[in-house]
This record gives C-alpha cells, sequence and structure tokens, in this order.
C-alpha cells in the first residue's frame, strides 16, 4: 500500500471519546442545580436530540459570531434533551445549567485518549506523514486538543462550524486537503461513523478506514 502525504482523522470517538455517556454527565451536572434525572434516559434523549440536530455548519457569517453559534447550537440539544427526558419543566436556571455544562467539556475532566493513539501518531510521524484532523466539532477542539497533550501531532485542524460544511459533505474534506495542497488520492481518512467518516471520505475522493471502538 502507498504511504499516504496526509492522514486525516475524527475527533471525538477515534482520537478521544467520553468517559462513562454523556447521559451520565449532563446529569451530574444537572443534580447541581437540584435536578434528579436518569442517566440512561438522558443519554438516550440526548443521543436523539443529535441525531435530529442541523448540521453544525454556519455559512455566510461573520467568524466572530461563530462561538456564540456553537454556544446555541449545543444549548438547543441540551434543552431538547431534557424535555424529551421529561425534566425540562423542573429548571429555575437552565441558562446558568447549560453555561456551566458547555464550558465542562472544554476541559479534560469529560475525556480520555483512546490507549493505541499516542502510538500511532507518533509512527506516523516518524515516517513524515502529515497528519489532520477533520471534525463536526467546535472550536472547543481547539482547547481540548491542547489539554489532551494531542496537538502538537496535527498540523491542521479543520471543523465543520467555521469552514461552512459538515461531514459527510465533500466541502469539508475538500478544504482541508487544500490546506496540504494534496490531493484525495494522496491522502487517507480514519474515522468512526459510517455515513459522516466513511462515506463522506469516500465520496470526496479519500481512502478511508472505518474504525469500530
Amino acid at each position: 500500500m502507498t504511504k499516504p502525504q496526509v492522514i486525516f482523522l475524527d475527533a471525538v470517538g477515534t482520537l478521544f471519546g467520553v468517559k462513562g455517556s454523556v447521559g451520565e454527565i449532563y446529569g451530574a451536572i444537572a443534580s447541581k442545580f437540584g435536578i434528579a434525572s436518569d442517566a440512561k434516559l438522558l443519554n438516550r434523549a440526548f443521543y436523539q436530540s443529535f441525531k435530529l440536530s442541523p448540521p453544525m455548519a454556519f455559512p455566510d457569517v461573520n467568524q466572530d459570531d461563530i462561538p456564540q453559534l456553537e454556544f446555541e447550537w449545543w444549548k438547543a440539544i441540551a434543552h431538547s434533551t431534557f424535555e424529551s427526558a421529561g425534566v425540562i419543566d423542573r429548571f429555575t436556571d437552565f441558562d446558568n445549567f447549560f453555561t456551566e455544562l458547555y464550558h465542562h467539556f472544554a476541559t479534560a475532566q469529560p475525556w480520555y485518549v483512546y490507549h493505541d493513539v499516542i502510538p500511532s501518531l507518533e509512527a506516523w510521524q516518524k515516517q513524515e506523514i502529515e497528519l489532520g484532523i477533520i471534525s463536526n466539532f467546535d472550536t472547543r477542539l481547539y482547547q481540548v486538543l491542547a489539554i489532551l497533550e494531542l496537538k502538537q501531532y496535527f498540523l491542521t485542524v479543520t471543523i465543520s462550524s467555521t469552514t461552512g460544511a459538515a461531514k459527510p459533505e465533500r466541502e469539508i474534506f475538500r478544504k482541508a486537503l487544500a490546506k496540504h495542497d494534496c490531493s484525495g488520492d494522496r491522502a487517507w481518512y480514519i474515522g468512526d461513523s459510517f455515513q459522516e467518516d466513511y462515506c463522506g471520505a469516500n465520496l470526496a475522493g479519500i481512502k478511508s478506514f472505518l474504525l469500530q471502538r
């Protein structure tokens, strides 16, 4: 197999994952605001709300407005999650709750790096393969990568919110390739989502690998 010029990777679910579950984290922080809830129910409600949400991509907007647009995008998902779980009416200050929840996911606390990530990244660097990230995450990703000590491995990070296109759209892959001055046939992509990662990269002409954690 010919060595690629660049290997792109997804972020959440590929490089690092959530400790426990999203439902457990949502429930733990909600409990600080006096809200009792079922973690498993919250987890199911979260993924349903996440699945039904529009892509986190904001084309034709001022870049300075993006952090607030990201915040509101996630706030809508959190609100829908607790509404689906039947506990939204118990909140007396949902805004303050969500602000704490949102900032929590910008820290190291809810994340862990998969055991095979660092050895793989170091091996590719020794082969002088360029590394990049393509993710539908938001601008908090830069902070998380630094905290998890992953930032130094990647030449580029391409995220949907600032690119104006989300995986599996070809545009986000095209813009990532352009940063490396690389054609699709000289790149690989590794991710854990069949539709967004595997199919998206294939449609963009990139050799893709589906990672099943």
